[in-house]
């Protein structure tokens, strides 16, 4: 039906929003860092997303929206990228907030050379696959300016919190690519992907979801930083 990718943003966000009013977590005092780092972060996936879809790397079916197309891309999938962080940062807050996880920064540099040889190999064998190569080498660059020109501290924290939020991805990204469904929302050329999916998912969009979780995660926490000094 045609809400179809409406509601499964809706039901993403719901719970999580009406959770940050909660006085044990008062996420909503962070509304304003994780809109301005989530709009940073969305004006580069939505161009990417826009670019890719142009190219016919990736094509919406049109009957599971409401119908309004802005550049090419469903109204849904411009609030894809503000609904989906808000439900992932909101994730990493909590966690944050009620258990230290600040000893597993000791495991970095071992997270970020797994991760960019991994995605190194797999951006050489898959050079001409557009989608596995372009979110492969954005994961590397991402890791790599992250731990060795930024010194982030977090890369391991995030990417465990991630691996959580992997129990909520399978479900949203399984329905969009075509789980449960007659045919998928979201449509991927094969010829541009490597061609191995989590049941209907391709790999490449977790990977995707990962950099861009990173990015947005790196943002929030520098405008928490400003937001707290102007209040304090």
């Amino acid at each position: 039906m045609q809400y179809t990718y409406a509601l499964i943003l809706f039901f993403t966000v719901i719970v999580c929003f009406v959770a940050s009013f909660d006085k044990r977590l008062r996420f909503d005092r962070e509304f304003v860092p994780f809109f301005k780092a989530s709009g940073i972060v969305a004006m580069f996936f939505i161009a990417w997303d826009i670019w890719f879809t142009s190219r016919g790397v990736w094509w919406f079916d049109t009957k599971y929206t409401i119908g309004l197309i802005i550049a090419g891309l469903p109204l849904e999938e411009w609030l894809f990228f503000i609904f989906i962080p808000f439900s992932c940062i909101f994730t990493y807050f909590c966690i944050d907030k009620f258990f230290n996880l600040e000893l597993l920064s000791a495991f970095n540099n071992i997270v970020v050379f797994v991760s960019t040889i991994i995605c190194a190999v797999i951006a050489l064998r898959y050079a001409d696959r557009i989608y596995t190569l372009v979110t492969a080498l954005v994961t590397i660059f991402t890791l790599l300016i992250f731990h060795f020109v930024l010194r982030v501290q977090w890369i391991t924290q995030a990417s465990l919190v991630f691996t959580l939020l992997m129990l909520g991805f399978l479900p949203v990204n399984g329905i969009l690519t075509g789980t449960g469904l007659e045919s998928p929302i979201v449509n991927y050329n094969p010829k541009d992907f490597m061609g191995v999916r989590i049941l209907t998912i391709p790999v490449e969009d977790a990977v995707y979801g990962y950099s861009q979780f990173l990015l947005i995660l790196y943002f929030f926490k520098k405008f928490q930083i400003i937001s707290n000094r102007s209040n304090g």
